[in-house]
């Protein structure tokens, strides 16, 4: 590989442009009186390296699909990438630096995606962009793999990623990690900021360990350089991780927090609040720059960075052109890449998905989530995804799709492999027990485009990642987890694997669409109604036991899933006296106890309400036809927390839920000593319309 032509030593310009980015974000964080000041003074110079010389990028275009991602995991630096974005010339005017985490502007105190045009991720939380930036990769390696041919690599990016040392000690790095350097992606490449300071101290409080061994035994090339503004030795480690094709790179900068402080350098009262008006003015006199104006961008500097306009759209030029000519050599290709690019899904998709037949013993929902996961996969090529080491139990495999792996590990004992391709075509990705890792990563292979991303694992270990799906509700991510075991009908496992809180904390994110189907036809509509979904993350919770496959014929029809809750079954005599409300395996519970009811001469009407999301978002005519405001005798069934059912009940109506925690016993005991029973059901509903004790 050829060297880069400006890996080289700084010039009077680069210092010129160093300062410029450095004291931008300096002047921004003094203006709004909030931010963190240090982490781009000390790193300023190894982000003007990777942005001026090697990034590919477009600022006319920030979504041009083969440009290289950059993800600042260590967001609250976040004045260094808007700095950037103003200088290289994209769409962020000096008046949105100088409104600094103002209200309604475009520079939010962390960087969001959707906000601020070229940031790719929504980072803050440590560790997440890394965790992002492992998805991205991953999402190139496989693109690159199905779309690339001889002669056009019209897939063909890196994906960069600046880390400090707080990201670095979150528990979701060492699990992004340890999955890149098992798939040894030779295209990501972390450049770790490596100012040995945190928040609140120095990191020689707690933090000790070996990170450039940690990374090595992770599978990593790792190279470092021992000072952060050494222009040249920086464009040798880059070159270097660049030419590694087999092994993520970790390029380790020793820098100086707040550098160019003169009380502040290398000290942790530079990471999280301004400097002061006396120790910027200080600072901009030590390195040389004019105290006044704030905000000053010398015409050499700017010249300089906007070059990237140029570079990039002539960059995008030859992309576009090649993509044209490829496109007449393989117009298949072409078409499903572009549909895949766009996010739309193929016409007729839906019609794979299964119908099935009524079934009073029936099926679990993992299982028949399985089946109809099994049959998108042969409309949609665009789905790749795993589980947290659970395959057999999420039953989330797509049979014969491949395996993600890098070809270069060829193991003897493949036990658990799914089969087909062994390499970066597989759209089977083997997390391991990873559940926050593989939230992250699913976040980014979102955010890179042209993958439906899922995961899989037990409702309970929704906990163990859920920092990772607020942040794809937050960021309007298209994600599906699928998320098994949903209740204390898991059973003898205990109360360690019975999820109770868990639906119901999941509803409380903004933005999460959480889908409880009660049967396999709802299952069916259940995947349908997140495939559908554009721009937020959606969580399917799936029954371990067997429910009833209902009959259509006589209850309402499964799309009614879309619409988030239906008339499932009505009560005879016209207005219904009782509405039962219930989610998942309790349906059927429902179901039988309206029989019960309807034999006392008790109209009793069952809704299915497996979306409380879609059900809200109906129109209120529709709602209250579902739920009749004049029949306020409602009981809402749900084998989990009763909280925020209320809100459909009324304070006229009750809730059947657990209130504690599960316990061991088979899971049919369990259901019965919790008050899940026809008996207990109609005793419950007798008490609201006055006929109980």
């Amino acid at each position: 590989m050829s060297k880069h032509p400006l890996a080289a030593p700084a010039t009077e310009t680069d210092e010129l442009c160093i300062n410029t980015l450095r004291f931008l974000a300096v002047d921004a964080v003094q203006k709004a009186n909030s931010g963190h000041p240090g982490m781009p003074m000390g790193a300023a110079s190894m982000a003007y390296l990777l942005w001026s010389r090697f990034l590919k990028h477009n600022p006319r275009d920030p979504g041009w699909f083969d440009r290289d991602r950059f993800v600042l995991s260590a967001g609250h630096g976040s004045m260094l990438l808007y700095a950037l974005l103003h200088l290289t010339g994209y769409d962020l005017p000096m008046e949105e630096l100088q409104r600094f985490r103002q209200w309604g502007s475009r520079t939010p105190g962390h960087p969001e995606r959707g906000v601020t045009p070229g940031v790719e991720v929504t980072t803050g939380p440590l560790g997440q962009g890394f965790g992002n930036a492992v998805g991205m990769a991953m999402a190139e390696a496989h693109l690159a793999a199905r779309f690339n041919r001889p002669g056009f690599n019209i897939v063909d990016h890196h994906t960069y990623v600046i880390a400090g040392d707080g990201d670095l000690m979150e528990g979701v790095v060492s699990e992004a990690a340890s999955l890149a350097g098992h798939l040894r992606l030779g295209k990501l490449i972390c450049l770790y900021d490596d100012n040995r300071i945190t928040l609140a101290a120095s990191t020689s409080l707690s933090f000790s360990e070996d990170r450039a061994g940690r990374f090595r035994s992770f599978g990593w090339q790792v190279l470092e350089v021992e000072d952060g503004n050494d222009l040249a030795a920086l464009g040798e480690a880059l070159e270097a991780a660049r030419a590694e094709e087999e092994r993520p790179s970790l390029v380790m900068v020793r820098t100086r927090i707040g550098f160019g402080s003169p009380a502040k350098e290398g000290s942790f009262e530079a990471h999280g609040a301004p400097l002061g008006a006396e120790e910027v003015s200080a600072a901009k006199r030590r390195l040389s720059w004019p105290v006044e104006p704030s905000f000053l961008v010398p015409e050499p500097a700017l010249v300089r960075f906007r070059e990237a306009v140029k570079q990039g759209g002539a960059r995008q030029s030859a992309w576009e052109e090649q993509r044209e000519r490829y496109a007449a050599l393989y117009p298949e290709e072409a078409a499903e890449l572009a549909l895949a690019l766009s996010g739309e899904l193929p016409a007729g998709w839906e019609e794979v998905l299964p119908q099935f037949p009524a079934d009073a013993k029936g099926m679990a929902t993992r299982a028949a989530s399985g089946k109809v996961l099994n049959a998108l996969a042969s409309r949609l090529p665009q789905l790749f995804g795993g589980s947290a080491d659970l395959n057999p139990s999420t039953v989330t495999a797509l049979a014969g799709k491949g395996d993600f792996q890098s070809e270069a590990w060829q193991p003897e004992d493949r036990q658990g492999a799914v089969g087909g391709t062994w390499g970066r075509e597989g759209a089977n990705v083997h997390f391991g027990v990873r559940e926050h890792g593989m939230a992250a990563v699913a976040n980014g292979l979102a955010a890179h485009g042209g993958i439906i991303p899922f995961g899989a694992t037990f409702l309970t270990f929704s906990d163990y990642l859920r920092p990772s799906l607020r942040l794809a509700a937050l960021s309007d991510l298209k994600v599906i987890h699928v998320f098994t075991h949903d209740s204390i009908a898991v059973g003898e496992d205990g109360p360690t694997h019975q999820p109770v809180e868990h639906v119901a904390s999941l509803r409380g994110i903004p933005r999460l669409l959480v889908l409880r189907p009660c049967d396999a036809n709802e299952t069916a509509f259940a995947w349908r109604a997140a495939l559908e979904t554009r721009n937020r993350p959606v969580a399917l919770v799936l029954s371990r036991q067997a429910v009833p496959t209902l009959d259509r014929a006589t209850c309402g029809a499964a799309e009614g899933v879309l619409r988030g809750g239906y008339v499932l079954a009505e009560g005879d005599g016209g207005t219904p006296r009782l509405i039962l409300i219930a989610t998942g395996s309790e349906v059927s519970l429902a179901l039988r106890a309206r029989d019960r009811l309807q034999e006392e001469g008790i109209a009793t009407r069952v809704v299915s309400m497996p979306c409380w999301e879609l059900f809200d978002e109906q129109p209120r005519e529709y709602r209250e036809s579902v739920l009749p405001p004049e029949v306020p005798a409602r009981l809402a069934v749900e084998a989990g927390s009763p909280l925020g059912w209320h809100r459909y009940v009324g304070s006229a109506g009750a809730v059947l839920g657990v209130e504690g925690f599960g316990a061991s016993a088979p899971g049919e005991v369990v259901l019965s000593e919790y008050g899940f029973t026809v008996d207990n059901v109609c005793r419950l509903a007798l008490q609201l319309i006055g006929r109980g004790e």
